[in-house]
Formats: structure tokens, sequence, C-alpha cells
């Protein structure tokens, strides 16, 4: 069994989002006055005295989306609805009972669920004055809230939990350190989303031909064939000049945390456009954060005939050298094809990334490449490395104590970190090389 779930839901522009965010203490979702920003079920795993729970933003029931989204909207919260163990029904306190909160109440009255009736945006004396017109609703006690001020929020989360059915084999993803995170990135439309639900074997998130669908970034619990990961589905990172809108704007932010929060980067690439300075935004950014990367060329079994598979993987090392040791997997999200081998080839690359190189072996390596070859010019007779550590994993990060650092210019970070990646197998995943100095082998 999954975790037991519950779900925020009630009409635009009511404060969902803020409560979700509220209760985790960070923005998960996208806060906007504009009606309709959060699309997809937005799902975080959270902890309450000892027992956890999912609990998930929804649409706005009732939404008008300008991309004419408001069927593949409204799935979402039926499927919401459906799963959900516990509902909270969020009305606006200021604004009083509206005719779509009225709707709202009469679907959720047929579910025959517990409801949470939580008024909110009452963070003023005579909130209670206001929130009891919400008991016409029908729907029982109603909750006074204030999410942005922090007002009532443990207390409606504390309520949900007492409703919720008893732990039994219930799993608990997100919690677990073993389970990998992995995060799906790219331009608009390339598939993000449509790989998503292939895995999940259900339509966790939208999926549409209009770019620019996936605003949130979604995490999806998974149990892909017997693997199990968090997938992170983004939007599509786009250019700067192309951020129309604050809604944009806070859809990048997402995209390039998940990047950041990722243990495996799954890049996904249409090759029936060329590659652009996205593409190399989103390949410099994967590099910068020292990710292991897996360059999914998606929709392969309709670009395939123009292009052999040798020559596309010629053209990608061009275009992103910096990604020269990422693995490479052809697939089609849509039909399925080889999105088995993609989670492979990810699942691979976390073994190879949580490696621990023994310190003995690290420096007999260091020695032997130093000696093949030392930094240019003359000074490099005068450069000494004394001993090399391996700090960290995911990436394998590595600090070579020297007596001068700035005889060790980048290219022989670079030299280092191939050697390395040669030596210890690491030849499909990042490696980190720091220089730093000691005066001498023996100086503590």
């Amino acid at each position: 069994m999954s975790l037991p779930t519950i779900a925020i839901v009630g009409r635009p522009n009511v404060g969902k989002s803020s409560y979700l965010n509220a209760v985790v203490g960070r923005r998960v979702s996208i806060v906007e006055p504009t009606p309709g920003v959060t699309r997809d079920r937005v799902t975080v795993e959270v902890e309450h005295g000892d027992r956890r729970a999912l609990l998930m933003d929804t649409g706005g029931i009732g939404v008008v989306d300008e991309m004419r989204l408001d069927q593949d909207i409204e799935h979402q919260i039926e499927l919401a609805l459906d799963i959900a163990d516990v509902l909270i029904f969020v009305v606006d306190g200021r604004e009083g009972v509206t005719p779509l909160d009225q709707r709202v109440a009469r679907r959720l009255r047929k579910l025959e669920k517990p409801v949470i009736l939580a008024a909110n945006k009452l963070d003023h004396p005579g909130k209670d004055i206001l929130a009891a017109e919400f008991y016409r609703l029908g729907m029982g006690e109603v909750v006074p809230l204030s999410a942005q001020e922090g007002i009532g929020v443990m207390d409606l989360l504390d309520r949900a939990f007492k409703l919720l059915p008893e732990p039994e084999g219930m799993t608990d993803f997100g919690f677990d350190p073993e389970v990998p995170r992995i995060a799906l990135v790219g331009k608009r439309n390339v598939g993000k989303s449509t790989f998503i639900n292939q895995v999940a074997g259900t339509e966790r998130v939208i999926v549409s031909d209009i770019a620019g669908t996936t605003r949130d970034a979604v995490d999806v619990p998974v149990d892909y064939k017997g693997r199990r990961f968090i997938a992170i589905d983004t939007a599509g990172i786009m250019k700067k000049n192309r951020v129309g809108s604050s809604i944009d704007f806070y859809s990048q932010a997402r995209s390039e945390a998940a990047i950041r929060r990722a243990d495996i980067i799954l890049f996904l690439i249409d090759p029936a456009t060329d590659l652009s300075q996205v593409d190399k935004k989103i390949a410099m950014q994967v590099v910068e954060q020292g990710k292991p990367c897996v360059l999914v060329i998606n929709k392969w079994d309709s670009a395939g005939e123009r292009i052999s598979t040798e020559e596309y993987m010629e053209y990608l090392e061009l275009k992103l050298p910096g990604l020269h040791f990422a693995p490479v997997v052809f697939i089609s999200a849509r039909e399925g094809f080889n999105v088995d081998k993609a989670i492979d080839v990810a699942f691979d690359l976390h073994r190879q990334a949580q490696l621990r190189v023994g310190t003995g072996e690290l420096n007999r390596v260091l020695e032997a490449a130093f000696e093949r070859r030392r930094p240019g010019g003359k000074t490099g007779y005068k450069a000494k490395i004394f001993y090399g550590t391996q700090v960290d994993r995911s990436p394998p990060t590595f600090v070579v104590f020297v007596n001068d650092p700035s005889l060790f210019p980048g290219n022989y970070q670079r030299y280092v970190e191939n050697r390395l990646r040669e030596a210890f197998k690491f030849d499909e995943i990042p490696v980190q090389v720091f220089f730093r100095s000691r005066d001498s082998l023996y100086h503590d």
C-alpha cells in the first residue's frame, strides 16, 4: 500500500498552494494571484507526530485555463478526489460563500469521504464571524486559517491526520535515503511528462502538445519493474528573454532547483530540432552541479529514419562537449520503447556515484598521473602533489593537497579528473577535483 493521502481541494485562488507550502516550510507549489496556476497534482510527503502521509495540492475546481487545458486539469482533480483518504476543502474567508464554493461542496458530499472545511485568509480579529458564514455549505465545523501568516496551519493538519486510516503496511518512498531522485529536464515539449506517466503506469501529470503545460516541479513516487525512485517532472526550461511572467519565472526556478536536489538527471532531447542555447544552458547547469546524467533522445521512432544513432551521438559530442562522458539512450516515451533501458542506466550511474575509493589506491593513481604529466610550462617543475583524499560521493569529490594551488590550472584539473574517471570506472559520471594548499606532506 502507498502512504495515506490528504488532498487540498477548492475553487481557484483560495490559497491551496499557500497551505501546502506553509505545512512543508518551503515553496513547493507556485503561489500567484493568477487563478489556475496549479495544473498537476503536486505531492509531498509530510511527517506529523509519529505518522507520515502524502499531502497533495490540486488545480482549482472550475478553473478556466488560458491554454484550454480545463479538461486535463479536471481529470487530475478527479484522480485526486478518487485516491484521497481525507479532503481539506479550502475557501476564501474574505470573499464569503460563492456559487462555485456551493458547487464544490455538493460534489464533495457525494464522495462520502472525510472532509475538513478551512476558511483561509482570516488573519484579523473578526475571523470567527466571517468563518461562521461557511456553515451553510453543510460541511460541518469551519476551521479558521491564514496560510500566509501561519495561523491554524498545524491545527488543520492535525485534524486531517486524525481522520486517516490506520497505517498498516504503508511505504515511505520520500523518507528512504536509498531511494534515488531522478529529475527529468529539457526544453519545452520534449516528452518529460509522457515519460513520467509511462513509468508511473498512470496519467500522473498532464500531457499536452501545448508547450509550457507543466509549471510546478512534480515529485512522483514510482515503483517501475521493481525499481523504486522519485521521478521529478519539471517545467520546460526556456531562454531568459522568453520568460514572460512571474509564473514562468517560478517554473524556471523550480526546474533549476530540481537539478540541484536530484541524484540523477535524465536530460530529454528532441532529435527533430537542433540543439539550442537552452540545451547548452541545461548541460552547463548539470555539469556545474556535478550530477550524473543520461542523455535521453526521445521520439526516436519518428527521427531514426533520417539519421543513425552513431551520427547523432557524434553530433551530441560536438554540441555538448561538457557531457561527453554521459551515456546516451534512444527512446520513445509515448510507445514505451527503451524506457526501461533509460531507468536501468540511471540506476547504474547512481551506483557508480556512490562508490568510495581507498586512500592508498587513490594516491597511487595521482602519483602516476603526476609523473606522466606535470602542470604546463617551467612553473610545472615547482609543483608538488602531497596526497589526495575522497571527501564526498555523488559525485565522487576529491581534494588533492599541493604546495601551491595556483600552479595547477583548470586544464590540469580536468586532466586529473579524467585519469580518476578511467582508473576507478567513473567513466560515465562527473568527477570533481579540488586542489588545496599544504606546507608539506607532514603538515597537519
